[in-house]
C-alpha cells in the first residue's frame, strides 16, 4: 500500500478541556417511571426487613400471677422488673425471662400479699419499677403506624421535587451551554508562547490583542476594529488554540462554544441560546465568543430543507442580528472556525460581520520542529533524541497529530518501563499515527507474504525510478492498521503546489502494487483496493478541478468534495451526461498509461525488484539507508535535494 502525506487530524486533546470556571449544563434528570419503582422497591424492601426483625424477636414466657406468687414463697424468684402492669421475672440460677401481668391500679406488694406470701418472702426479692416513657418509648411503640404514613409523605415530596427540577429544566432550556474561561484562571491560560508556527495568523490576531487592551486609541483615530474573526484551516491546525491565545493575552473572558450546541429539534431554542450567549459576553465585556464548527449553524441558507421554520437558518439569522448590534465601544470580538468556509452563508462573511478571515495552513518543517519543542515540556528524553530529524520526517502534519506522536513516544517508553523517551520511540510513533499500530497477531502465510513483499517492493521501484516522485524512506511488509504493508515516501522539502507531472507519478506508483502482482503471479489479490480508489480519485481530480486534461481545457466541473460550485442548489453535478461520459474518458485515459508506464518500469527492472522481495521476506522492513544500497547496486541512482531543485 501507497502512503501519501495528505494528512488530517483532529484537535488538540488538550484544547478541549473545561475550565474550572465553566458553566455547566444541568445534569439530566431520571425519568419519572424510574423513580416510581424504584421508590416502591424501597418501600417493599423495608416493609420485608421490618417482618423479618419483627419475627426474630423471641417474646417472653408469659405465667400467671398466681405462679409468680408460689415461686417468691419457694424463693426461686431473683428479681422482678415493673413496666407498668407488666412483670419481668428472672429465677435463680437462670437467664430465663417470664412475664406476667398485675391488676392495673394495685400494687404489686399487695397482690402478692393477697395471694399468701409472706412479707419477709417479698422483702428478699428485688424489686425494680421501670417507668416507660421519653421519645424513645413512644416512637418505639408508635413506629408500626408512623413509618407508612411517613415513607408516604417521602415520597410526596421525592415526586414534587422530580416535577419541579423538570419545570425548572424547561425553563433553562433555551439559555447558552457556552463554557468560559475567566482572565483569572492561570491554569488553563494560554498566550502566543504556547502556539508555534503560524507567524502570519499571530499577526493578524495581535491586531485584536491590542485592540482589547488600548481600544481608545483606535477609537480617537475613528478606527473599527472587525467584529468578527473567521479562523479557517484545516483540522487539527490550532483554531480553537489560537482563539485562546488572543484571550489570554488579552486578559479577557473567553466564551467557547460549538456551532452544533445552538440547534435542537425545537424550533427557537438555538435563536435563544444565541441571545444568551451574547448577553453573557456583553456584561463580561471585554471578551471574546469563539463559535467552533460554526458552518454547522451558517450553511448556505436557501436549500429548501425545514421549510421556513428551519431551526438552523433560525439560530444562523439570531447570530447576524446579534453582530449587527454591537457598538464600536462594546469590546466584544466574536472568533470563529471551520474547515469548511465555502460552505458558510455570504451574509455571514460580508463587512461588517466575518470581515476578517485568518488562514492557517499546516505547519512548515520550521513549524513542526517548534511544535515538538512545546509539546516536549514535562517529558524526559534521551539524549540521542533529535527533533529536526522528527520534524523532517512528518510532512503534513497538524499540530494536532503532532501531539499525537509525542503522546504516543511516552507511552511507548513507559510500556517498556523506561524513564525517558528515545529517538527510536519517537520515529515508531510517526507510523503509529498516519498508518495505526502494529498488528502483530496478523501473521501472513508464505504464499502472502511473497505477494505482498513484491507488491510493496513494487511501489518502492517505481518510486525511486521516477523523476518527479517522492523518495522511499521505509518499506515493510509488518501489517499496521488496515493495511498488510507499506511503503514510506516522504518529500525532500516541504512542497505548497503540485504540479502535473507529479500527479501523474504518484498514480504510477500507486499502481505499481497492482501491475506487480497481475505481471509476477499472473494473478490480483484485494491488497490494491485502496491504493486504485486513492489513484482514481486523483486522477478525476486532475481532470474535473485542475483542469489537467488536454481534452476537457481549463474547466472546472466539480467544487472542493465533490459539491458543485459556490453551493448552489443540491446537485452533484452540473454537467451534462456527454460532458461525464469525456471525464470518464479521460480519467481512463490517465489511469491506462499510468499503468503502461508503472508496467514498462518493472519490467526493466525486475533483478531490483527480486532483491528487495527477497530482503523484505527476510527482514520484513528495510530502511532508507539499506533500500538505497540495493538499488544503488542495480544501477538506479536516488534522488537528492539538488535533483529536485534541477527538475523544477
Amino acid at each position: 500500500m501507497d502512503l501519501f502525506n495528505n494528512k488530517k487530524g483532529g484537535k488538540k486533546a488538550a484544547q478541549d478541556k473545561k475550565g474550572n470556571g465553566s458553566k455547566k449544563s444541568p445534569s439530566p434528570k431520571r425519568p419519572f417511571f424510574v423513580n416510581v419503582v424504584s421508590s416502591v422497591v424501597i418501600f417493599l424492601i423495608i416493609i420485608t426487613l421490618y417482618s423479618i426483625i419483627a419475627e426474630n424477636v423471641s417474646p417472653s414466657k408469659e405465667v400467671p400471677i398466681s405462679e409468680i406468687a408460689s415461686d417468691i414463697s419457694a424463693g426461686k424468684v431473683e428479681s422482678i422488673s415493673i413496666k407498668g402492669d407488666i412483670l419481668e421475672i428472672k429465677y435463680t440460677g437462670s437467664e430465663e425471662i417470664k412475664s406476667a401481668k398485675k391488676e392495673e391500679g394495685t400494687a404489686l406488694s399487695e397482690t402478692l400479699v393477697n395471694y399468701g406470701v409472706p412479707s419477709e418472702k417479698i422483702s428478699a426479692v428485688k424489686i425494680e419499677v421501670k417507668n416507660p416513657s421519653g421519645v424513645g418509648y413512644w416512637l418505639l411503640n408508635l413506629a408500626p403506624f408512623l413509618a407508612p404514613i411517613l415513607f408516604i409523605f417521602i415520597f410526596i415530596w421525592f415526586l414534587s421535587r422530580q416535577v419541579k427540577g423538570a419545570g425548572m429544566q424547561a425553563f433553562t432550556f433555551g439559555q447558552s451551554k457556552a463554557r468560559m474561561i475567566l482572565p483569572s484562571d492561570k491554569k488553563q491560560k494560554v498566550t502566543f508562547a504556547d502556539v508555534a508556527g503560524a507567524k502570519e495568523a499571530k499577526e493578524e490576531l495581535s491586531e485584536i490583542v491590542d485592540f482589547l487592551k488600548n481600544p481608545k486609541k483606535f477609537l480617537e483615530i475613528g478606527a473599527r476594529i472587525p467584529k468578527g474573526i473567521l479562523l479557517m484551516g484545516a483540522p487539527g491546525t490550532g483554531k480553537t488554540l489560537l482563539a485562546r491565545a488572543v484571550a489570554g493575552e488579552a486578559g479577557v473572558a473567553f466564551f467557547s462554544i460549538s456551532g452544533s450546541e445552538f440547534v435542537e429539534m425545537f424550533v427557537g431554542v438555538g435563536a435563544s441560546r444565541v441571545r444568551d450567549l451574547f448577553k453573557m459576553a456583553k456584561q463580561a465585556a471585554p471578551s471574546i465568543v469563539f463559535v467552533d464548527e460554526i458552518d454547522a449553524v451558517g450553511r448556505v441558507r436557501g436549500a429548501g430543507l425545514g421549510g421556513g421554520n428551519d431551526e438552523r437558518e433560525q439560530t444562523l439569522n439570531q447570530i447576524l442580528v446579534e453582530m449587527d448590534g454591537f457598538e464600536p465601544n462594546e469590546k466584544v470580538i466574536v472568533m470563529a472556525a471551520t474547515n469548511r468556509p465555502d460552505v458558510l452563508d455570504s451574509a455571514l462573511l460580508r463587512p461588517g460581520r466575518f470581515d476578517r478571515r485568518v488562514t492557517i495552513d499546516l505547519p512548515d518543517r520550521n513549524d513542526r520542529e517548534e511544535i515538538l519543542k512545546i509539546h516536549a515540556r514535562a517529558k524526559q528524553f534521551a539524549e540521542d533524541v533529535n527533533f529536526p530529524v522528527i520534524a523532517e520526517r512528518t510532512p503534513g502534519f497538524s499540530g494536532a497529530d503532532l501531539y499525537s506522536l509525542m503522546n504516543e513516544g511516552a507511552i511507548l517508553a513507559a510500556r517498556e518501563n523506561r524513564k525517558k523517551i528515545s529517538q527510536y520511540d519517537l520515529i515508531r510513533s510517526i507510523e503509529k499515527v498516519m498508518l495505526g499500530p502494529e498488528r502483530k497477531s496478523h501473521i501472513l502465510s508464505k504464499r502472502e507474504k511473497e505477494i505482498t513483499a513484491y507488491h510493496e517492493g513494487g511501489h518502492a521501484i517505481i518510486a525511486s525510478v521516477l523523476p518527479y516522485s517522492d523518495p522511499v524512506h521505509k518499506v515493510s511488509i509488518i501489517s499496521r492498521g488496515r493495511a498488510a504493508g507499506y511503503t514510506l515516501k516522504l518529500p525532500i522539502e516541504d512542497k505548497r503546489l503540485q504540479s502535473q507531472r507529479e500527479f501523474l507519478d504518484d498514480i504510477a506508483v500507486s499502481l505499481g502494487g497492482y501491475v506487480t502482482e497481475k505481471m509476477m503471479f499472473g494473478d490480483l489479490t484485494t491488497g490494491s483496493s485502496n491504493d486504485l480508489q486513492v489513484a482514481t480519485a486523483l486522477a478525476r481530480d486532475m481532470v474535473t478541478k485542475y483542469g489537467m486534461s488536454e481534452k476537457m481545457g481549463p474547466m472546472a466541473f466539480e467544487g472542493a468534495g465533490g459539491r458543485a460550485l459556490y453551493g448552489r442548489g443540491l446537485e452533484d453535478k452540473e454537467y451534462s451526461e456527454k460532458v461525464g461520459a469525456l471525464i470518464d474518458d479521460e480519467v481512463a485515459k490517465i489511469m491506462n498509461e499510468a499503468f503502461k508506464k508503472s508496467e514498462d518500469i518493472i519490467t526493466k527492472n525486475r533483478a531490483v525488484l527480486d532483491a528487495v522481495a527477497k530482503r523484505l521476506i527476510e527482514t520484513e522492513t528495510i530502511e532508507k539507508d539499506e533500500f538505497e544500497k540495493i538499488i544503488i547496486a542495480h544501477g538506479i541512482i536516488p534522488k537528492k535535494k539538488m535533483d529536485i531543485e534541477h527538475q523544477a
